[in-house]
């Protein structure tokens, strides 16, 4: 068995580096600390939460060397200050009537008090850590039962945790009432789906979910801890917020609604409660710096809506306000504190947003904008607006991306060779493999360790058996980690490296469970299937279909031609090679990976008329997605 190669400590450049952070931000403002704190009322001596088979999907015990002390050598200071508020967990008092379940996952679940029973708004990323969270307010709040849930956006850890809370039954009947913005069905689902197995890989980079819980190794998320790993659940919404100051009264608590749509999310909506004098931002301005184009990949948000949304809140509402909460985080009470911050947290994404077009029209290239723009003081020094989750960096090139494309306007870079091609020739011209890696060595031995990233990877990509070549970049990348105020960054970098210097994981964990199936319209999974078709298989292929699904009354004619699938509801082919009738339900097992297309074969609750052959020729023209790919190896 190989012995597993361990994290390095931190060089004398990086600690240089680290120190330096102490001297220019103000360590001295410590009163998140204590707004972190306020309102606490309860927590577990040990805050674990298991899955019903034993596994463990939440554990802050991992995080027990985060004590209150100074940042280790090997964790920016500013990235270690974040880490240590969100150590702050348990059930929090807002104010009258609304609190707050914090650090039982990476998000928060707020719960209100109505006339007869609780207005809770979102749901964590688990069913178990949901149940979690409600176990202990009701521990010491009084019992009474949900009579609402809003979602505030469509990203899983604000919904993933509903069928720890509430049942399909309730909200089918409208025994309960679910809350979310218009397009919300479509976006939770979409997002997961049709680039899933990509973005679940990636996402094992962006949040460190296989580094060990350590001072070499994960610290932080930055909006939180970290993912829970426990069932995600989805229940479709039996109301959707349409318009702006929409409003609603939901078991005698006022709400009304601002719209969010393509914000941190593609479908979002903030709320104001005037009873409380409470907004809840969702998250639009939380404490740090947000993506405009997450590490783990997604649709690129739109930073001119994003200041023009908070701005929209600030002009309804700003007069009014004294408490801000979002659902990461902790809150901001007083009317001026909360427009401070949103106003900061307004013109940062203007800024950025006006500044990365002011370079564009200059002529620059995203990362050339990138390295000039840099935000002035007066956002600078702001906490709210670091970089632990989105960074300056990333997201002036997710705004280039936004507005002009990946192509950077230069030929040469038109049509370039993929890294395994280009890599050999690098490597060829600078004169082999040993030489490329004795002068990375000097300087790597000189602090210089994005030049040691940027060429050694030609090498590791030129000949990724060579273990020297592997090892450098891994110490180069490693550096990079210790370094990076970004939680994201420092995890992608910290991946890399564990990965460069081991092996690649076991597994991935899905985001697309039989739950999220089930609340799919059946046209997405069409659509996904679409995307499964293998183009070059599929050459000079024709198969027609018509799918019954009795058990929703729904049918489709699907056609395969030009290598492409199409579909169109309500529609039959009388001359299709085959009919397929069967259950959505039977269709659902499918889609999970429960029963294959071979099985519907010899299902009872199938029929089949015409050629099963030309079904099973369409079937073995679907690919299956290794949820393990390389990355940082070719």
């Amino acid at each position: 068995m190989t012995k597993k190669i361990l994290p390095k400590a931190a060089t004398s450049f990086t600690k240089k580096i680290n120190n330096a952070v102490k001297e220019v931000l103000p360590f001295e403002n410590t009163k998140d600390f204590e707004d972190a704190k306020k309102g606490f009322i309860a927590t577990w001596d040990k805050v674990k939460v298991k899955a019903s088979g034993g596994e463990k999907v939440w554990d802050l015990d991992d995080y027990q060397f985060i004590g209150d002390g100074e940042a280790p050598d090997s964790v920016n200071p500013s990235l270690w200050r974040i880490s240590q508020l969100n150590m702050t967990n348990g059930l929090f008092k807002v104010t009258e009537r609304v609190y707050q379940v914090r650090g039982y996952d990476m998000s928060n679940i707020t719960i209100m008090e109505g006339e007869t029973g609780l207005v809770i708004t979102d749901t964590l990323t688990s069913v178990e850590t949901a149940r979690a969270a409600l176990e202990l307010y009701y521990k010491h709040r009084p019992k009474v039962p949900i009579k609402a849930i809003i979602y505030t956006h469509s990203h899983a850890d604000h919904y993933g945790g509903v069928s720890g809370l509430v049942s399909k039954e309730d909200v089918d009947s409208g025994k309960v009432i679910l809350i979310g913005p218009e397009g919300f069905m479509e976006h939770a689902v979409s997002e997961n789906v049709f680039a899933g197995n990509a973005m679940a890989r990636r996402a094992e980079y962006m949040y460190g979910s296989r580094l060990p819980r350590s001072e070499v190794g994960q610290v932080d998320a930055g909006l939180g801890k970290t993912l829970s790993t426990g069932h995600m659940s989805l229940i479709a919404p039996n109301d959707t917020i349409t318009f702006d100051h929409e409003k609603r009264i939901v078991d005698g608590i006022e709400i009304e609604f601002i719209m969010a749509p393509n914000t941190e999310a593609p479908a979002e909506h903030l709320m104001y409660f005037p009873q409380f004098k409470l907004i809840n931002i969702a998250e639009d301005a939380v404490h740090n710096l947000h993506n405009i184009l997450t590490l783990r990949g997604a649709q690129i948000r739109d930073a001119y809506a994003w200041w023009k949304d908070i701005d929209k809140a600030i002009r309804a509402f700003g007069s009014d306000y004294e408490i801000c909460i979002g659902q990461h985080h902790w809150p901001t009470w007083g009317n001026q504190e909360i427009n401070d911050m949103l106003i900061h947290q307004r013109d940062a994404y203007k800024y950025m947003h006006d500044q990365t077009l002011h370079y564009i029209n200059k002529g620059l290239t995203a990362s050339e904008v990138a390295e000039i723009v840099k935000f002035p003081p007066s956002l600078e020094d702001k906490w709210y607006l670091r970089g632990y989750y989105g960074t300056l960096n990333h997201d002036i090139k997710a705004i280039y991306q936004f507005y002009l494309g990946w192509y950077d306007g230069n030929p040469a870079n038109l049509h370039p060779l993929i890294p395994e091609q280009s890599a050999k020739k690098y490597v060829e011209f600078m004169g082999g493999i040993e030489e490329v890696l004795k002068k990375a060595r000097v300087s790597y031995e000189d602090g210089e360790y994005r030049w040691v990233a940027e060429v050694v990877k030609h090498a590791v990509f030129a000949d990724d058996k060579n273990e020297e070549a592997k090892c450098l970049l891994a110490d180069a990348l490693e550096q990079l980690g210790y370094q990076a105020e970004s939680a994201s960054w420092r995890n992608v970098y910290l991946t890399s490296a564990e990965e460069l210097r081991n092996s690649l994981p076991k597994k991935v964990i899905s985001t697309l469970t039989l739950d999220v199936i089930e609340s799919m319209p059946f046209e997405l999974i069409l659509d996904y299937m679409g995307i499964r078709l293998n183009g070059k298989k599929a050459i000079d292929k024709r198969i027609s279909m018509n799918w019954k699904l009795v058990d929703v009354n729904e049918r489709y004619h699907l056609l395969v031609n030009n290598s492409v699938l199409t579909y169109r509801d309500e529609e039959e082919d009388y001359n299709a090679d085959v009919t397929l009738t069967t259950t959505r339900e039977i269709f659902n097992q499918v889609f999970a990976g429960d029963i294959t297309f071979k099985d519907l074969l010899d299902d009872p609750k199938t029929h089949f008329e015409g050629s099963t052959q030309k079904f099973q020729d369409f079937a073995s023209l679907l690919d299956e997605f290794n949820p393990i790919f390389n990355i940082v190896t070719p």
